[in-house]
């Protein structure tokens, strides 16, 4: 629950996106890390084909069953979890640490996690696409926000080997409200995304 003074108590998103804050990177690893992380880009780059059948496969299983199975949840899970990892290495400038080959939580300095739901609504999947218009439009102008953060921090790292703190927290918060919606539209959550960063 929240516990900000002031703040209205609502009950937290069932999805977890934390990664932890270097107090120093280095200033040259910025250059190369996209290079470096070719062979991890290439793996989930891959395994990205799989998630999109996986959906297809849940869509049908929630239509008839109200359930996600439970092993193509965990599934896609893991690989969003060593996609993330990824992305906060070689995409976003975010950790120094090499991503391990593996979608095992706890292997690196960023938590992802979800709350498997026991019974999702039938119906939500043939038009939570369209609920989540509202979202597509606010991230879409969170993205170019987004994109100005990445130049900005990438020469804040270079010339100062330190990604500022508030453009961190930023970065985080646009990748966690866009996995938020993500999971939504894609069915392994029914909860209607917070409009939040946080």
């Amino acid at each position: 629950m929240s516990t900000d003074t002031g703040a209205m108590n609502v009950p937290e998103y069932p999805l977890r996106l934390e990664i932890e804050y270097p107090e120093q990177l280095n200033r040259w690893l910025v250059l190369i890390k996209w290079l470096l992380a070719l062979p991890q880009w290439l793996i989930v780059g891959a395994l990205s084909y799989v998630e999109q059948a996986i959906y297809v496969i849940a869509f049908f299983a929630v239509l008839f069953t109200t359930r996600y199975p439970r092993s193509l949840f965990d599934f896609v899970v893991n690989i969003r979890r060593w996609t993330l990892n990824v992305y906060a290495y070689g995409g976003l400038f975010m950790r120094d640490e090499y991503p391990p080959f593996s979608w095992e939580a706890g292997q690196y300095p960023l938590t992802f996690e979800i709350e498997y739901p026991e019974q999702l609504n039938r119906w939500l999947p043939l038009v939570k696409w369209l609920l989540a218009i509202p979202h597509y439009i606010v991230l879409f102008f969170l993205f170019i926000a987004a994109f100005v953060v990445w130049v900005i921090s990438f020469f804040a790292i270079l010339f100062t080997a330190r990604f500022p703190r508030g453009l961190f927290d930023f970065q985080v918060g646009v990748l966690r409200w866009s996995t938020r919606v993500l999971y939504y539209v894609f069915f392994l959550r029914d909860e209607y995304p917070p409009f939040s960063l946080k």
